[in-house]
């Protein structure tokens, strides 16, 4: 009996302190995550964030438009760029010495003022009838413009028209002048170009199968360079087969066509609600983004041709090598524009 006891109690004894051996130096991850932000009421889109969390030795900030940082002192200022106000799903993850993580996410509210300083071109699009001929030209006709396009670009009111505070560029299926499509393409060459700012449209899309809208711009050295050696900056592209998938691009020598430098993101209700399109371009960089989430960048140098003057272009492509088959049954489709901004 007495043995018995012995061997128990000793069996009890190891068990107790392998036990207490595993709790020693344990890892948690970090506890009491909390995200202050204090917003700047000058509408410039400013936002001093800072996080804490017992535990943590870093913070991975998510700026809730695809961009994003690692600030090991968790105190960090980030400038949104979209205007008037959006909010964005700010996330914070807290990481321990040893890689343990916690993560959470915020909402914050950003307003930056439409008037703020350095607007250098608009159209609001607010008078009614044909678009500002001291803004705006044509590019008409057929003949497929490079990529198998199947529509007759015009300038009738048919096809284009500022209507109730938006432009409408729309898309028919008529046949006309040998095309079976009608549209619009027009385009601020020779009245309108910049180096360098920010680009803001808020627009609304066609739906349709085959239907190809754009928002973009080319070097206004075309003429004599030549495409893609003047360089194009695609802010915008959609396709009515993959709906709500926007498109970012840039073709220049080398990365051109199929080959193009770009990336894409899904939103939601981008044919039925207006979004924002923008760019942020400077001699560092090109960034292209919808809703002040990113789409796609690059590091701008002097080896790619973005470095000079580029004029602003809005259109509704039918069909084509990035359009793709013509849905049958298509009538006709409309992009709605509701102003186009250039910041500098």
């Amino acid at each position: 009996m007495k043995l018995y006891l012995k061997i128990f109690l000793l069996v009890s004894f190891d068990i107790l302190v392998s036990c207490g051996k595993s709790d020693v130096g344990a890892e948690i991850a970090p506890t009491n995550l909390v995200l202050k932000s204090e917003i700047s009421t000058d509408g410039s889109g400013t936002v001093v964030f800072t996080a804490t969390a017992d535990g943590a030795v870093s913070f991975d900030f998510e700026y809730g438009n695809g961009e994003f940082a690692t600030v090991p002192s968790g105190i960090v200022t980030y400038k949104y760029t979209l205007a008037g106000t959006n909010t964005y799903p700010v996330s914070v993850t807290a990481k321990s010495i040893s890689g343990l993580t916690t993560k959470k996410t915020f909402d914050v509210t950003v307003t930056i003022k439409v008037d703020l300083p350095g607007l250098i071109w608009s159209d609001e699009f607010n008078t009614d009838g044909t678009p500002n001929p001291t803004k705006w030209g044509y590019d008409l006709g057929a003949g497929g413009w490079g990529n198998s396009e199947l529509q007759y670009y015009t300038s009738r009111p048919e096809n284009i028209i500022v209507q109730g505070g938006v432009l409408k560029i729309k898309a028919i299926k008529e046949t006309y002048s040998g095309s079976t499509y009608t549209s619009a393409r027009m385009l601020s060459k020779g009245l309108f170009s910049f180096k360098y700012g920010k680009v803001e449209v808020k627009a609304k899309l066609p739906a349709g199968v085959g239907t190809w809208p754009a928002i973009w711009m080319l070097g206004s050295n075309i003429s004599t360079a030549g495409w893609p050696a003047c360089g194009e900056i695609d802010i915008m592209e959609h396709k009515g087969s993959d709906v709500n998938r926007i498109y970012g691009t840039l073709h220049y020598p080398g990365r051109s066509g199929g080959n193009a430098d770009g990336s894409s993101k899904v939103i939601t209700n981008a044919t039925t609600e207006f979004h924002i399109y923008s760019l942020d371009w400077s001699a560092s960089s090109i960034k292209i983004y919808v809703d002040g989430q990113l789409i796609h960048s690059i590091v701008n140098t002097t080896a790619i041709p973005f470095n000079h003057d580029f004029f602003i272009i809005l259109n509704v492509a039918m069909g084509g090598t990035f359009g793709g088959a013509v849905d049958p049954l298509f009538s006709s489709a409309v992009m709605e524009v509701d102003y186009i901004r250039v910041y500098q």
